[in-house]
């Protein structure tokens, strides 16, 4: 099972989250691009330390939405997503390469993610862009997500993963961040959570309803507080229960 962890959201005099920990209980890291968060010199940085512990670079995009970090839904035109999705690609790769790493598979964030799951138009652009930058990178994102139906038409390889921290609908979907109890926090439940997932494929949703996700990745919580202490207990969660690690990329 791999273990996916956002790195690189801050930017110039604003730091956010703990990288320097969560680089180390993750193995795949979703490094942010520029335009929902992160800046070149966090990006170079977050490349470095995920290059330094074998853990695989992956591209975070989002809207262009600094201010909003990304969690605003935006109505762009195809052309704009398109190019924002390459530009974001294009920078974070030279970056990676540069110390020596590579972007091997893409991510969407944030209201970009959610809004992929059923907006055919965006993801059309998002899978255009992706295509147009290299045709066999992977992608990840939410399982029957039209982000997914349409990279697996264009040929991409796609990997589905489940959150650890957060509430699902019985159709496998998540529960909106605006609504109470979307986030889990109780950390006996989040590794109980994350166990089941790796080893059955399953998780429980809000009205009792058992969801087959059958995830290739389980992503850890993001910069929340107490988000290393819950990642760290999530990791030993897994290997106590014999869960072998590695990136699906």
């Amino acid at each position: 099972m791999d273990l996916n962890a956002d790195l690189g959201a801050s930017f110039g005099s604003w730091t956010m989250g703990g990288d320097a920990a969560m680089v180390q209980l993750a193995t795949s890291a979703n490094v942010a691009c520029g335009f929902h968060a992160g800046d070149p010199v966090t990006m170079l940085d977050s490349c470095r330390a995920a290059y330094e512990l074998d853990v695989t670079v992956g591209a975070k995009v989002g809207y262009r939405d600094l201010a909003g970090f990304g969690r605003r839904s935006m109505d762009v035109s195809f052309d704009e997503l398109f190019g924002d999705v390459l530009y974001q690609l294009g920078a974070l790769d030279g970056v990676a390469h540069a110390v020596g790493a590579s972007v091997d598979y893409v991510k969407p964030h944030g209201a970009l993610y959610d809004r992929l799951v059923h907006d055919a138009e965006q993801a059309s652009a998002v899978v255009a862009a992706v295509n147009a930058y290299d045709p066999g990178l992977p992608i990840l994102g939410l399982a029957d997500s039209e982000l997914l139906k349409q990279a697996r038409d264009a040929g991409h390889p796609v990997f589905t993963e489940a959150f650890v921290d957060r509430a699902y609908h019985a159709d496998g979907t998540l529960v909106p961040r605006s609504q109470d109890g979307a986030v889990l926090h109780d950390v006996d439940v989040i590794v109980e959570r994350a166990v089941r997932l790796a080893a059955k494929g399953e998780v429980v949703a809000v009205d009792g309803t058992v969801v087959s996700l059958r995830p290739d990745s389980l992503c850890l919580p993001g910069g929340a507080p107490g988000a290393i202490d819950i990642a760290a207990a999530v990791r030993a969660g897994l290997e106590a229960a014999g869960i072998e690690l590695e990136s699906f990329a």
